[in-house]
């Protein structure tokens, strides 16, 4: 089974559209029928982010955060408990390619970190636009909203820790210093966002507001 891991602080205004897109994700032929659960993280919501999420197919957790590490792994550890071998990561304000999942489980590796497409690319400030070229142009760029790990490996290195921010790139740098093979793939992009009102403390929407 394929775990898919979404934490949700307050994001009424984008849940619907990311689960529409992780349900065409899931269907891929790629995938051979294989059996693929979603967790949304209800991280200290106080919208209707929870109305949503029970209109779709998925499991609910609730976390009393707001905590972004603390919520994934929680999404984590009841995808692991219910068997799966392979767990991706995507954002609440995110939308996911159909082939995400399959290019992630037929990736060879036990990690991927792929990228970041920003929504709406077209009618962003053209400097917003060119800072953020500036910014993604490195090869090594991690993103919790676009991220797998083989279910073996992401408890071997205990998981995410519970971090208000950079809990992404605290768990592949464990990864990568524990020898795990990490696939870093520039072509896999999930399309995100480019608000500036940040749901975690430095996450990608201050990024998003230091880059204009």
């Amino acid at each position: 089974m394929i775990g898919v891991v979404v934490p949700a602080h307050n994001e009424e205004a984008y849940l619907e559209g990311c689960l529409e897109a992780l349900l065409t994700a899931i269907d891929h032929p790629r995938l051979g029928g294989e059996t693929v659960s979603v967790a949304v993280v209800l991280d200290a919501c106080r919208d209707g982010s929870a109305a949503i999420a029970r209109r779709y197919p998925v499991a609910i957790i609730e976390v009393a955060g707001p905590n972004v590490g603390m919520a994934r792994h929680a999404g984590a550890q009841w995808l692991l408990a219910h068997g799966a071998r392979w767990l991706a990561f995507t954002d609440a304000d995110s939308r996911v390619s159909d082939d995400w999942l399959a290019s992630q489980c037929n990736a060879g590796s036990d990690v991927v970190c792929g990228g970041i497409r920003l929504a709406e690319w077209e009618r962003l400030p053209a400097g917003l636009r060119q800072s953020y070229l500036g910014y993604d142009h490195g090869d090594q760029r991690i993103y919790g909203a676009n991220l797998g790990v083989c279910a073996l490996a992401y408890q071997a290195v205990g998981g995410f820790r519970p971090l208000r921010c950079h809990e992404d790139v605290q768990l592949v740098r464990a990864l990568e210093a524990d020898g795990y093979r990490i696939a870093w793939d520039r072509t896999a992009r999930v399309t995100t966002s480019a608000r500036e009102d940040a749901r975690a403390p430095e996450g990608f929407g201050a990024l998003m507001k230091a880059l204009k």
